[in-house]
């Protein structure tokens, strides 16, 4: 019987559909200095971000078949190496599209309207101190007419691209490989009312220079970062940055810095470089909206996740339980 170690859990519906299909799926959670012991015994391996698949492990367990990434991101799994081993490494980039793109908005409206602090400040003194906290979280922004900044232009930036849409913002999306795409907008989901707006790309620096809120979207395994200091002074004034793809793709020191001095109005980050003990002055600054790497945490991407994964892995094995 093939065996599952879903090591950082697994939507229920996946769960059974694999054991259905009359898999063995174990869902404990095995600390990581106890892989190397337990790993060896399995056939396929689940992980999300805090579950590590190095060199190192993947030598020590030879009935591995497949490391399946339950997200986007594969900067925790060494996935060259364990191609080069024979081992299928697989993830899930287009399920929790929709739920990371609703979070890179939830940042935008918090800091347009101030909603990130007036939520810490309203339950300590929004009974005695009512007026002066209305003029003090007063003169918001909106998004519609603004132009957002699309650095990736894959399945979550196409998503952000049509909520922006949808909303009448301007978009101005980059993207390495994508020169243009075609974004559906369903109406009332009726399959009788639809929508096609057609979105070309433009070069980095004109996304930078135009955007008044420039959200980052692409793959990222080291080196130096998508959005560092040059890159920064580059963007349009107190514009708003906004960070759910991976710790590192933004130079968080160049980042506070701008924001100190104005540059940037506001920082929205989900993902951090020192994960997951993310730097005080950042947790403790104003200027940015704070979530703890929830992007894809919605119960309907995990539902898609689980599913998508179970699929892939029954069409791997086929008959051969």
């Amino acid at each position: 019987m093939i065996k599952i170690l879903a090591n950082d859990g697994i939507h229920p519906d996946g769960k059974i559909l694999l054991e259905e299909a009359q898999y063995e799926v174990h869902t404990e959670k095995v600390p990581q200095d106890q892989l190397m012991e337990v790993l060896p015994d399995f056939d396929v391996v689940i992980v999300r971000s805090s579950t590590k698949i190095r060199q190192e492990l993947i030598d020590a367990c030879p009935k591995l078949k497949i490391i399946a990434r339950a997200g986007v991101g594969m900067d925790n799994i060494d996935a060259e190496y364990a191609r080069s081993k024979g081992i299928t490494v697989m993830n899930t980039p287009e399920a929790p599209a929709q739920a990371v793109a609703e979070l890179v908005f939830a940042h935008m409206f918090s800091l347009v309207r101030k909603l990130h602090l007036s939520n810490r400040v309203m339950p300590k003194e929004g009974g005695t101190n009512f007026k002066e906290l209305k003029s003090r979280y007063s003169g918001g922004t909106q998004l519609r007419g603004k132009t957002l900044g699309i650095i990736g232009l894959g399945r979550v930036g196409q998503q952000v691209a049509r909520i922006a849409v949808a909303m009448g913002m301007k978009i101005l999306p980059v993207d390495l490989v994508v020169d243009q795409v075609d974004i559906a907008i369903n109406v009332f989901k009726s399959d009788q009312v639809r929508m096609a707006v057609n979105i070309e790309t433009v070069d980095f620096d004109t996304v930078l220079e135009n955007s008044d809120f420039v959200t980052v979207h692409v793959p990222y395994t080291g080196g130096k970062p998508i959005l560092g200091k040059e890159e920064i002074s580059k963007m349009k004034k107190g514009a708003y940055l906004i960070n759910t793809s991976r710790g590192g793709t933004v130079d968080e020191d160049a980042m506070l810095e701008a924001l100190a001095s104005g540059q940037l109005a506001g920082a929205g980050l989900d993902v951090f470089n020192d994960e997951p003990h993310p730097k005080d002055n950042i947790l403790n600054n104003e200027r940015i909206s704070l979530t703890p790497h929830t992007g894809a945490a919605t119960l309907e991407a995990q539902r898609n996740i689980g599913l998508a994964l179970a699929d892939r892995i029954i069409a791997y094995f086929g008959d051969d339980k």
